[in-house]
């Protein structure tokens, strides 16, 4: 089995390592110099993976992992930031929007490869045991319906168990509110916001009752995420 690269890079010597890096038995490169020809493609083939600059003309690194992440065609494609900007906040920003891993140049191409394969192993192991969701001390079992908090069993409802599953399977990615009315109440779905605010807060209270640890995070004027991390807010 082949896995599919795609790169988005506006410099062409770059470009031109990765396509050298990823020419081989085991991959196929497809580079782009702009993130719009690289959504052109994905609407024909989708990648294994996807290498993103933050720099580049129209459309922006930052930008085009927000629209790839809060599209559920695209928000399980493992996005690896290759970018120019090693600050720690640049990083920061970067895994907080949704990329799943942040290298900065330059870098070595058998490092890159090294990320790329743990990324892609991720993948196969997430499809492997998709059954069986955990995060910190929540698990959801999708094949017996059953959610546990420290192996105790919380009963939620319907709409609270698919919006849990949802935060679930993208942690730390902020999932605008509109996302998550379209996913757990389907596309006819024309109540105000404030039903998903409500079973927001009752999935909170269930889940308090075996934990103090806020997992549910509220990204204000955006929507919400599931993070392992205690320093966000409610």
């Amino acid at each position: 089995m082949k896995y599919s690269i795609y790169v988005v890079e506006d410099d062409n010597s770059i470009r031109d390592l990765y396509e050298m890096a990823f020419d081989n038995d085991e991959f196929d490169c497809k580079s782009f110099t702009r993130a719009e020809d690289m959504f052109e493609a994905i609407k024909q083939n989708k990648p294994s993976l996807i290498i993103l600059d933050i720099m580049l003309p129209g459309i922006d690194g930052l930008t085009a992992l927000k629209q790839l992440k809060s599209d559920q065609s695209t928000s399980e494609i493992p996005v690896i930031i290759a970018s120019a900007k090693g600050d720690e906040d640049s990083k920061v920003r970067g895994l907080d929007i949704g990329a799943d891993d942040y290298i900065a140049k330059p870098f070595g191409m058998l490092e890159l490869i090294a990320r790329v394969k743990a990324n892609l192993r991720k993948v196969a192991y997430r499809k492997n045991n998709s059954s069986i969701i955990r995060a910190g001390e929540i698990c959801v079992n999708d094949a017996e319906h059953i959610v546990t908090v420290n192996n105790m069993p919380v009963v939620i409802t319907l709409k609270e168990y698919n919006l849990l599953k949802l935060l679930m399977n993208r942690i730390d990615v902020v999932i605008p509110r509109e996302v998550i009315l379209k996913e757990v109440w389907g596309y006819d779905f024309v109540g105000e916001t404030r039903t998903l605010d409500m079973h927001i807060k009752s999935l909170r209270a269930k889940l308090g009752v075996y934990t103090s640890l806020p997992y549910i995070k509220t990204v204000r004027g955006v929507g919400y995420k599931f993070s392992l991390s205690d320093l966000d807010e409610k």
